[in-house]
């Protein structure tokens, strides 16, 4: 008998929009690009009023060395990747990935569902690409994936001593871009989870994977120390890029929002949900977790809690009765430590 009733719910979408809040100053060491086209025309019904106020502006390089782009009228993470394609002159569809304030491939820092006010945007292109046979000598391959928010799904772990660990033509980055032939873009990081644990124990597949370009400057990136600011130089000299306490929140409903930066409490639900979420589905997801998170923060009992998911857009992922009673269990053990 199951521990609570749930109900069925509507339809889920997926949403990631931008709405523009602040101005923030330029700062760079070199050339920089402008992006200047900012047509918000399809999202003046959500944000008529935070319209009226001066767009938020990011800096952005390209991974492997670039002049700083200046980046503003986005209005999802879609239309991000698309201006910051723009502003570099080349396809959305060579970006990868972006990193918040570090230009190498470090999963602790990639860009999900926040983006702080200081943050410095960091897009990694595609690089060569790889085709791989790997017999699935265990049930677990030792992956966990997660994606870009735009279609493309890659490793954000691998598990030492796994499968994929002993592999060496593999890595942290990569995009799965084919398994067995089938063309993984497009789909979330959750079912090409579900593709790779659904392989039986025993057989051999084939994955193809694109590795992000990993050469080029080394010296790249934002200045947050120089002679300036430490003998007391004005303006934006020194400045300390992803030190803000405010974050701009990709909300699930298609807006966004400038909040504070996580407290305690939800940093540590957060943390426990993504653990869970690796566990039980293999994937890696910050905005989720988040969203998770929200849905729960204001719920006093499970039932309340799967009630609240069902009506999500979450409802489509699927989760059992166990994995949310996990999940609530994380968000009240979250609440628990924090007083």
């Amino acid at each position: 008998m199951p521990l609570f009733a749930r109900k069925s719910s509507k339809n889920a979408s997926d949403h990631s929009d931008i709405s523009q809040e602040s101005k923030r100053s330029s700062m760079s060491s070199g050339p920089t690009l402008h992006n200047n086209n900012s047509n918000h025309s399809n999202n003046n019904n959500n944000n008529n009023e935070l319209d009226k106020k001066p767009p938020l502006i990011f800096h952005c390089q390209l991974a492997h060395g670039s002049p700083t782009g200046l980046i503003t009228g986005f209005a999802s993470v879609r239309e991000l990747y698309k201006k910051i394609a723009e502003c570099f002159d080349m396809s959305e569809d060579d970006i990868l990935f972006c990193t918040l304030n570090s230009h190498k491939v470090d999963m602790t820092r990639l860009l999900g569902g926040q983006i702080g006010l200081d943050d410095f945007i960091f897009a990694h292109r595609k690089g060569r690409p790889k085709e791989i046979e790997i017999v699935k000598t265990q049930d677990a391959l030792g992956l966990t994936i997660t994606d870009n928010g735009a279609g493309y799904a890659f490793i954000k772990r691998i598990k030492e001593d796994s499968i994929i660990d002993r592999i060496e033509h593999i890595a942290v980055g990569d995009h799965i871009e084919k398994l067995n032939g089938l063309n993984m873009v497009g789909k979330r990081h959750y079912e090409v989870a579900r593709m790779l644990k659904d392989i039986a124990t025993g057989e051999t597949f084939t994955l193809r994977l694109v590795e992000p370009i990993r050469s080029g400057f080394q010296g790249i990136g934002p200045r947050s120390q120089s002679r300036a600011s430490s003998s007391g130089g004005g303006g934006n000299a020194g400045r300390n890029y992803g030190s803000g306490k405010e974050t701009l929140r990709f909300k699930a409903n298609g807006n966004a929002q400038i909040e504070p930066k996580f407290d305690e409490a939800t940093s540590a639900g957060v943390e426990a949900i993504n653990n869970l979420l690796e566990s039980f589905m293999g994937i890696n997801d910050t905005e989720l977790a988040s969203q998770i998170w929200d849905l729960g923060d204001n719920k006093s009992n499970s039932m309340d809690f799967a009630e609240a998911i069902d009506n999500s857009d979450l409802e489509s992922f699927g989760f059992t009765d166990d994995f949310i009673i996990e999940l609530w269990g994380a968000i009240t053990d979250a609440r628990r430590k924090s007083k």
